[in-house]
Formats: C-alpha cells, sequence, structure tokens
C-alpha cells in the first residue's frame, strides 16, 4: 500500500507547533492560547470547515487549561494526549465495521459522484473482502457512465471476484432490475456479499437522487457507503451533506488518499453530517486499500507512528508456511542462501516502500526528507543481481569468482561491485543467522552463543587453585564452576531456542538493502 500523504502538511504544522511546548516545566495560559493559536492555523490551511475549526480549539482551550495538564508531571506531553484525544473523537471516534445480514447475502451499495472511484473501489472492496474469507460478486448499476460496465468486468477480474453484469450500459438497462437480479444472482449461488455500482453524476440532480432512492429501496442494503474524492475539499463536505439529507448512507470511503490535499474533507466530513469514515483507498492498484482507523489516524497526523498496521502488513506480507519453514531452518543452524533472503526482500517488498513502512514508527517526521530520498529500485537491482545466479552459485556464493561475478553482472545491468557489494554484507548477514541458531546475537555482550563468552570475566585468569565449591560443581557434573562458562554449557546443553519473529527483518538483512 502505499502512503497516505493526505495529511503531511497538517503533521509537519502541528509537529512544529509542539516541539515548542517540549522542555517547559509548566505551561501558562499565555502557552495555551498560542499552541491552540497555532492549532487553529494549522487547521484552516489544512481546509477544515471553520465551523469544526472552532468547536476543536474551544475543546482544547478548556482542557488544557483544566486540573488534568496543571497537575500533570509532563504538562506538555499532556497537551499532546488531550489533542491527540479530540483528533481521535473528530475522525470519528472507533474504527466502523461492515454490517453483516444474520440471513442471506450483505448488500453494499456504492454511492457518490461520477469521478469519485466507485467501479476501481468495488473491485478493492470485493478484494479486501475475499482476503476475510467471503465471496462476494459484483454488480454492475452504473448504466449510464460510458464503458463503466466493461469497466467493472476488468476490475473483478483482477480482483478475481465475478462480475453481474446483465446489461450493457452506456444508456441501455434499469439500474433498478439489475440491482434486484444481482441480489438474486447471489443468493442462487450462495454469494455471500453483494457490491452494487451505482451511477454517479458530475453533481447532483434530481435524476441521479431519485434513481439512488429506487436502487436502495429495491435491494435493501446492510450498508450504504458514499464513496468521496478527498481531495476536492470543502465541496465534498457539501456533497455528503446533501447525499444524506436525500438518500442517507451508513459511511464514509475516502479515495486519493495518496494526493497532495490538504486532508480538510476527512477532518470535516465526520463532524458534519455525523457519519464514520470506513475505508481509505491510498492508489490505483487494488492492494491499496484499507481499513480507516481513527486511532491510527490520529497517531499518523501527530507522528507518534502507526505500530499495528505496520504489523498487520507484515502480517499479510509474510506467508506463514514460508516463514515456518526459514524459522526452522534458523534453529537448525543451516546455512542462510541468497534464495532465503531473496524470499524475504520480495515479502517486505510487498508491505510497501521502505520510506513509507519507516514513516510509520513514531518520531519519523523529522526525517521525512531523507525518506523521500530513499531508492526503491535497490530492491530491484539485487532482486536482479540474485536471480541472475545459478541455484548452485545462490545455495554456495563461496564459489562466486571472478568470472562468475562479471557474467552476473552483466545479466543484471549492474556493476561488478555491486556484485561484491551484495555478497560481501551477505556473508555477515549468513554470520548472523548462524549465531542465532545458536541462540545468541552478534555484537550484545552476555548472551548465549556469543563468540568469547568464556573470557567475559575479565582480567588474567587466575592460576591458583581452585575453591572446593567450584571443583565439586565442575566434578560432580562436568560444569565450569566460572559463572560466564557455565551459562555457556548451559545453553550447549539446553533445547534450540525459538527461533526468531519473521514479521521485521534483522540489522544486518536490512544493512543488504541499504
Amino acid at each position: 500500500m502505499k502512503e497516505i500523504v493526505l495529511f503531511a502538511a497538517l503533521s509537519d504544522r502541528l509537529a512544529t507547533t509542539f516541539k515548542g511546548l517540549r522542555g517547559k516545566g509548566r505551561l501558562s495560559e499565555s502557552d495555551i492560547d498560542a499552541t491552540v493559536r497555532e492549532i487553529r492555523t494549522a487547521l484552516l490551511e489544512a481546509d477544515v470547515a471553520l465551523s469544526v475549526v472552532q468547536a476543536f480549539c474551544a475543546v482544547i482551550k478548556e482542557r488544557a487549561l483544566s486540573a488534568e495538564v496543571s497537575g500533570a508531571l509532563n504538562p506538555a506531553q499532556q497537551v499532546i494526549k488531550i489533542v491527540n484525544e479530540e483528533l481521535i473523537a473528530i475522525l470519528g471516534g472507533e474504527t466502523r465495521p461492515l454490517v453483516f445480514a444474520k440471513h442471506g447475502p450483505t448488500v453494499i451499495l456504492l454511492t457518490g459522484l461520477q469521478g469519485a472511484g466507485k467501479t476501481t473501489l468495488a473491485g478493492k472492496l470485493a478484494k479486501h473482502l475475499a482476503s476475510q474469507g467471503h465471496t462476494p460478486v459484483l454488480v454492475a448499476a452504473d448504466l449510464q457512465r460510458p464503458n463503466a460496465v466493461d469497466q467493472l468486468r476488468v476490475v473483478g477480474e483482477r480482483a478475481g471476484v465475478p462480475t453481474f453484469a446483465p446489461e450493457p450500459g452506456n444508456g441501455v438497462g434499469d439500474p433498478v432490475a439489475v440491482a434486484t437480479a444481482g441480489k438474486k444472482f447471489a443468493v442462487d449461488k450462495l454469494y455471500d456479499v453483494v457490491i452494487v455500482d451505482s451511477a454517479g453524476r458530475l453533481a447532483i440532480d434530481n435524476d441521479l437522487m431519485t434513481e439512488l432512492a429506487h436502487v436502495r429501496e429495491a435491494v435493501q442494503p446492510e450498508n450504504v457507503l458514499f464513496v468521496v474524492d478527498a481531495m476536492i475539499g470543502q465541496d465534498a463536505v457539501n456533497t455528503a451533506r446533501e447525499f444524506e439529507r436525500q438518500i442517507g448512507f451508513d459511511a464514509v470511503v475516502l479515495t486519493k488518499l495518496d494526493g497532495d490535499a490538504r486532508g480538510g474533507a476527512a477532518l470535516s466530513i465526520v463532524s458534519v453530517v455525523e457519519r464514520p469514515i470506513m475505508f481509505g483507498s491510498t492508489g490505483e492498484k487494488l492492494e491499496d486499500f484499507e481499513v480507516f482507523h481513527p486511532d491510527r489516524m490520529a497517531s499518523r497526523i501527530l507522528d507518534m507512528g502507526d505500530l499495528m498496521s505496520l504489523i498487520e502488513q507484515a502480517e499479510q506480507a509474510f506467508d506463514a508456511e514460508s516463514a515456518e519453514r526459514f524459522s526452522q531452518k534458523v534453529a537448525d543452524g543451516e546455512d542462510f542462501t541468497l534464495d532465503d533472503f531473496l524470499e524475504q526482500m520480495q515479502a517486505v517488498k510487498k508491505m510497501g516502500s521502505i520510506g513509507k513502512l519507516m514513516g510509520m514508527l513514531p518520531g519519523m517526521g523529522d526525517m521525512k526528507a531523507q525518506l523521500d530520498q530513499v531508492d526503491e529500485r535497490e530492491l530491484d537491482r539485487v532482486a536482479a543481481i540474485i536471480q541472475s545466479m545459478t541455484p548452485a552459485e545462490r545455495a554456495d556464493p563461496k564459489i562466486l569468482n571472478g568470472s562468475r561475478r562479471a557474467r552476473i553482472s552483466a545479466g543484471s545491468g549492474t556493476k561488478v561491485a555491486d556484485v561484491n557489494n551484495l555478497i560481501e554484507r551477505f556473508g555477515q548477514a549468513q554470520k548472523m543467522m548462524k549465531q542465532m541458531g545458536k541462540g545468541g546475537v552478534p555484537g550484545m555482550p552476555g548472551m548465549p552463543g556469543m563468540p568469547g563468552m568464556s573470557s567475559m570475566g575479565g582480567g588474567k585468569k587466575s592460576k591458583g587453585k581452585q575453591p572446593k565449591s567450584q571443583k565439586a560443581a565442575k566434578g560432580a557434573k562436568g560444569r565450569s564452576g566460572n559463572p560466564a562458562k557455565r551459562a555457556a554449557q548451559g545453553s550447549a546443553s539446553a533445547d534450540p531456542p525459538t527461533a526468531p519473529d519473521l514479521g521485521s527483518l534483522p540489522p544486518d538483512l536490512k544493512k543488504l538493502l541499504q
């Protein structure tokens, strides 16, 4: 998934505001007034509705002047905590899940203006639901926009889900009849979710609203989702208000969250129409889709990271069977091969850009310039080098002599120096993996399995006689009286250690990508 950059400007402005608070032992009323004023300016620049900004800042000021801040050990952090909590509230409070029917298929009706991205969103939502074990079917009820039916068929094929499209569209066919027949088709074929792609217009008109009202009445959807382009600013709020008044909807889906808009629509819609944001579309690919979590989005805006989303993406990217197989290899002390590395690297690539992944870590706001300069093509170059090797060379890089390295360089379109650099760093990663298999981590003193553990007592060894207690300890069980040696012996006789969690790559593997 692509990085959500919609709130980048707002995040930068708030980060600058809070920097001035850090380090102060107590906050005066003037400090709080200045902070609230900066927050107000940041929200207005982000195109948040004026009524929402006024209500938000009033609550912030009231809470910042209360006892919860004045009596806190760190008032500045308490103010940031208050802003975070109020941002969560303004974004909807809690994650809003889909409502599923108790009997029969669950119907989801997608509404919104033309150009908001409903058709593509239908495929993304279907793919998302299919990954959760559901069996969705797409229904082509947009019979007005040219080629809308054909586009939905293509999207359905890419998502791996069927499309019900009995009418050609392009102005031909009755959308109410198509939607009704689509629901019956799902019942007959045992599909458990029906996603109806309805028609849109360039602007709100009576024909559009009448058609949508008839479709809704015919299929009785459990979920009506209003799809809105997040880049159209305050027009999104006005459109949402009108759709809610005439048709009604249960939740909002924001598209184009990867755009460079200021983000005010997302912060305004929930407060103005009192409907939550359910999903976000972050790019053109079907995988660029995510559930909208208000608490996680607030954390991103305040540069507090989004570790939960990072963990979920890792769980989706790393195949459980291959991860278990690789973990067992590490535990058994088997060699870590270039094939293993390529497999893990490709899994990391599925998670998204390296800059985006790093951006989910707390406190990375000050490094945005560096993250933007990360060369994502480096992953492709490393993959090209490895794929230019023979199976034998991947299994044992030691056989790579000068002529082989030149051949690999030519085959991958890289320099021989690039091949040499990869092999050198891979050798370091191999050593680290072997140490993991022995139960230790290189470079961490005191950990079992570390080379030279027996000499960690410091100073020269005593040449005197051992105390009887040490002799007894060593003679009775064959173990050293030296605590460090005894720890090393204990690790050697113990059961194999638990393999490392592959949800995150070890540091030395990351070095291979630098």
